[in-house]
């Protein structure tokens, strides 16, 4: 598996290489071939482009933030070159390398990733030696010191030859990779046997079989970090065929995917067979992507496979929907939401530079809007404004600026409508004003990914958690310390045991996942149904959750909660981030409640409740809740082995209900109105025709709206709920429009019906559209359809069109 600490320090720390970049920069040394053959070279021209990429172009290095953030690379560059002590297993005191016990234990990835680290040292020095602007721009002694930790580095662990240790991807990828820009960005500083002697080492430890079979460690965005090394080992050594195969290489990675590791059709990404990634490892693939098309764009070895498409198609389809003012949401981060460093506004932003990127390898009319959805996002980040950002890439900076300063790039607003994600069990919802997410588990999807000593207490994120953000408030929500010091039993929007759980519970990589197949729902791209039956990790908590994804709310429903743990169990309504000062105001049905830390409530009967800043909670017909104003300590170090030892404390205010101890058939319903105001919070309360729960129980759970027309339920069995019949587990939503007509949602989240039968009682003249699963349409005083085989349809939606007697 790859290492954490390997991939986190090599995108963080060495940035410039990782995050999307490009353009050209100032090159201070001439080609080695000059004049009519260095144009002749097409090696000497990769090159070129090469130092562009990952230096920058179109940037003043006098002007900030360039000014500052080239001088801080010459200052870091300065102390590695004057810190730099070659000895017996280590280039520097800090970074021994040399296993005295070599295999494939922790110890030993220490060891590897130290390896890796010497190498992103240097490029670091390489990069301060090239760009403008850092002090030390062809500085001779630097030069020296470079060269010298290549060789050092060659002759003693990174050769041909040398059995590999540790992590694989610190020999396969972390090491490589920089070791291969250096040769580009130094190449006339080192001799024709020195490259040699570096591209054996690599072709030592990269062989062509890397990449024979799309399987393991080379998939996704694994496979696109060996590709790029396969490219530049090509161009460093003048090798066409490496190039080729790179090239050749990358196929496997664009088509769509039906299970394991890759893009799916309904926008879902998946690395490490069972973890939902966008946010994180599809960062890197979509940026390596954007890297090599623009490398080879032009040249001989042009990636030209039409299936490259998909790739462009997934930044609306796959990023896009994860992307909410500049941030990507942390629901498809994995294990790096336990990084303290780079948070959910520091990842999103290089996917904002990737996507610059790959626009210059796409139509002129993909590439016009995405610079205009780019500019949209990064110019409403007001949390983290990305040219803030220390840990994005100088060429990320300069992209960004570009299209900030670009006056023909008309920023786009955030898009609306739901989007359902199946395949990776997530859930995304924009309205105006605000945005959601929804995070569940299925046999499928693990609850959570931990590996590598990093989010050591991750274990319910998949239990139902729902994030939300507004469009001017809250977009720090899980961004200031949220993950060290928040409750890790009291996730927002989950039902949990409190039965203790051992750090990293379940085992390494997303191995643990709950043994059922019914979780999905139905949408009209606007509005979803969607369920959860939750089994607990580690526990025997049994639970049927639903959401209903509507205008200005989410309803949100429990029912069938039993647990024999010997522990209480919760459903969390929230959990707010308030920050360190954290006093925002809290209104239960009318009464204000003290701002003091520690305080807490038994809510008895509470019919509304709304936090100030945030927004409100409705409880139909009254409820009993539990609250909580507290201030909460931790350090990343608790969550991530490699986190900081700070201690950080942060204010929260938590709801939830009480289940009791081993509870036997619980239940729960509550309102999220995300910028609701108190007003109209208390009027959603006091208006009880608006919402009417249909029913909560632990065989179905269903709503109607009457002012919206919908009607919409959850069946985990069949039966009969309001005006729908099915006779089967399957997801329903009804819409009923202003122009006579209706559309009918359906879909079988278990993946499994070979039939299925839903009546709608309610006079339908005729059926305007339908799906090909629709085998038999019966109109009338009801609506009778008859769906054929649904497995393969995967749980997406399948929708039906009529027009209304």
């Amino acid at each position: 598996m790859t290492s954490a600490w390997s991939r986190r320090t090599f995108l963080a720390t060495s940035a410039v290489l990782t995050a999307a970049a490009g353009g050209s920069a100032l090159v201070l040394a001439a080609p080695r071939a000059a004049g009519a053959a260095a144009s002749a070279d097409p090696y000497a021209a990769l090159r070129t482009t090469w130092s562009a990429l990952i230096l920058g172009e179109g940037f003043s290095p006098t002007a900030e933030p360039f000014k500052g953030r080239l001088a801080a690379l010459g200052t870091q560059a300065r102390g590695w070159r004057d810190t730099m002590a070659p000895a017996d297993g280590s280039l520097w005191p800090d970074a021994v390398y040399k296993d005295p016990d070599p295999d494939t234990d922790p110890e030993s990835y220490g060891f590897s990733a130290r390896m890796a680290e010497s190498f992103i040292r240097l490029n670091t020095m390489a990069q301060a030696y090239r760009q403008q602007g850092t002090g030390l721009t062809g500085d001779s002694v630097l030069r020296t010191a470079i060269v010298t930790g290549l060789e050092h580095l060659n002759s003693q662990v990174y050769k041909a030859g040398q059995a590999r240790y540790g992590n694989w991807y610190s020999w396969q990828i972390g090491a490589p990779q920089a070791l291969l820009d250096v040769c580009v960005l130094m190449y006339d500083a080192l001799t024709p046997a020195q490259l040699g002697r570096y591209c054996a080492a690599v072709d030592h430890f990269v062989p062509d079989s890397a990449v024979a079979s799309y399987t393991g460690t080379s998939t996704g965005a694994n496979r696109v970090d060996l590709c790029r090394v396969l490219a530049l080992r090509g161009v460093v050594g003048g090798t066409a065929a490496k190039i080729a195969l790179a090239r050749d290489a990358l196929s496997p990675v664009f088509p769509l995917v039906t299970k394991g590791d890759g893009l799916y059709a309904d926008g879902s990404f998946i690395q490490h067979t069972t973890v939902p990634y966008t946010g994180s490892y599809g960062s890197v693939m979509l940026g390596g992507l954007g890297l090599l098309f623009a490398l080879l764009k032009g040249t001989a070895w042009e990636v030209t496979d039409p299936k490259r498409q998909v790739v462009f198609d997934a930044v609306e389809n796959a990023w896009a929907p994860f992307l909410y003012n500049g941030l990507v949401m942390d629901s498809v981060a994995g294990r790096a939401i336990s990084r303290g460093e780079v948070d959910d506004h520091r990842r999103g932003h290089p996917i904002l530079a990737s996507i610059v990127l790959l626009g210059r390898g796409a139509s002129a009319a993909e590439n016009a809007r995405w610079r205009s959805l780019v500019k949209g996002w990064a110019q409403r980040d007001y949390y983290s404004p990305p040219l803030g950002n220390p840990s994005l890439s100088l060429t990320g900076l300069a992209r960004l600026k570009s299209v900030l300063d670009d006056t023909s790039a008309a920023p786009l607003p955030e898009p609306e409508g739901h989007r359902l994600f199946p395949d990776m069990a997530r859930a995304t919802h924009r309205r105006p004003g605000w945005a959601a997410a929804l995070s569940m588990a299925d046999k499928r999807i693990t609850y959570y990914e931990t590996g590598n000593g990093e989010n050591l207490r991750g274990w319910h994120t998949g239990s139902g958690m729902l994030y939300w953000w507004g469009d001017t408030f809250a977009n720090g929500q899980y961004s200031d310390a949220f993950w060290p010091t928040v409750d890790p039993y009291r996730l927002p929007g989950t039902t949990a045991s409190r039965k203790v759980l051992a750090n990293g519970a379940g085992g390494d990589w997303g191995a643990a996942m709950p043994d059922v197949n019914w979780v999905g729902g139905v949408t009209d791209k606007k509005r979803a149904a969607v369920g959860q039956y939750l089994k607990g990790l580690s526990s025997t908590l049994l639970a049927k959750k639903s959401w209903f994804f509507l205008d200005d709310t989410v309803v949100c429903l429990g029912a069938g909660i039993r647990c024999q743990d010997g522990t209480a169990v919760e459903t969390t309504v929230d959990n707010r981030n308030l920050g360190p000062v954290g006093n925002a105001p809290f209104t239960v049905d009318g009464s204000v409640k003290p701002v003091t830390r520690p305080w807490s409530a038994t809510l008895t009967g509470a019919s509304w409740a709304h936090l100030g800043g945030h927004g409100g909670y409705v409880f139909p017909g009254g409820a009993t809740v539990r609250a909580l104003r507290e201030n909460r300590s931790g350090r990343w170090r608790d969550i991530n082995t490699g986190g900081s030892t700070e201690t950080l404390t942060r204010a929260y205010l938590t709801l939830w209900v009480d289940h009791g101890q081993n509870p036997a058939d619980a239940s729960y319903a509550y309102q999220l109105l995300p910028g609701a105001s108190e007003q109209r919070t208390s009027a959603r309360a006091a208006d009880t025709g608006w919402l009417r729960v249909l029913a909560n129980t632990d065989d179905q759970q269903g709503v109607s709206v009457p002012s919206l027309g919908l009607t919409a339920v959850n069946f985990w069995f069949g039966g009969t709920v309001g005006p729908l019949v099915a006779d089967a587990p399957c997801s329903v939503m009804v819409t009923e429009h202003t122009d006579g007509t209706a559309t009918v949602c359906v879909s079988d989240p278990m993946r499994a019906r070979t039939s299925l039968t839903v009546t709608w009682n309610r006079a339908v003249a005729s059926v305007v559209s339908k799906p090909s699963t629709v085998t038999s349409a019966t109109t009338g005083a009801s609506l009778r359809l008859v769906f054929g085989d649904l497995s393969g349809t995967r749980g997406a939606t399948q929708t039906v069109r009529v027009r209304l007697s």
